[in-house]
């Protein structure tokens, strides 16, 4: 069921100096609007995209885009399969036992419950709830550590899998972060509401990267640096999560 999705969706030429000659290859899932998604011409597109262009663009590197599933991601960049993950990736300590991340390039993100409206779960004590998640996230972790004792906790392999159980209702919730889920909730027209506290897991959202890549991570530390000076990261925060930033002006 977890197969790799290996594919050379696209080859971006950016606009580099002549001189530029390192190639670096990004991943992302191309499933998790508005961070990546494919646009309908079937190529990644998204807040990470657009971003990911403007680091490479800034650090004079020529970017090529692979689309990768969510569950085999990190073992994938391990495997030597591509050099960066740019997919919606918070940084947290069990990840950073095995890779290495850049600076955030997005501030922590609460996670959500969302439900069909009317749910009668009390969400400040979960019992007997089917809870979506997809799996490998955040949320999978702290819902099997914190709720699977009174729960039943529904893994998916992707985003979309999950709201589509939801709203067939196979499952009861679904945990997920309020950066996806703002954008889902409001293009539901009331068939989905958020419920219960808002749940911090995680800390900021970073590119990942081989520990043993220090060159690297230093250029796309100090593009992003760069890019948070002169505005253009909490302007693409703004263009693509609606009411949200400014995070990083001076």
């Amino acid at each position: 069921m977890k197969k790799t999705m290996l594919a050379a969706a696209a080859v971006l030429a950016l606009a580099t100096p002549a001189f530029a000659q390192e190639s670096v290859r990004i991943a992302t899932e191309g499933a998790y609007a508005p961070w990546n998604f494919l646009n309908d011409a079937g190529e990644p597109a998204g807040f990470e995209i657009d971003l990911g262009n403007a680091i490479c663009e800034t650090a004079g590197l020529t970017c090529e885009w692979i689309l990768n599933d969510w569950d085999s991601i990190i073992p994938n960049l391990l495997a030597g399969n591509y050099d960066l993950i740019m997919a919606g990736m918070s940084i947290t300590e069990e990840r950073l036992a095995t890779i290495d991340f850049t600076q955030d390039y997005f501030p922590p993100d609460p996670s959500k419950f969302v439900a069909a409206p009317g749910s009668d779960l009390d969400f400040s004590a979960l019992s007997g709830a089917r809870i979506g998640v997809q799996s490998g996230t955040i949320q999978a972790a702290y819902a099997e550590e914190n709720l699977s004792a009174d729960n039943t906790i529904v893994s998916f392999a992707t985003a979309d899998q999950n709201m589509a159980d939801l709203m067939a209702g196979n499952i009861d919730t679904i945990l997920a972060d309020g950066s996806y889920l703002e954008q889902v909730v409001t293009a539901s027209n009331g068939a989905i509401e958020f419920f219960g506290e808002d749940i911090l897991v995680g800390g900021g959202v970073g590119a990942g990267l081989r520990k043993d890549d220090a060159e690297l991570k230093a250029k796309i530390d100090d593009a992003l640096t760069a890019l948070k000076a002169d505005g253009t990261v909490d302007r693409l925060i703004a263009q693509w999560f609606d009411g949200q930033g400014p995070y990083y002006a001076e």
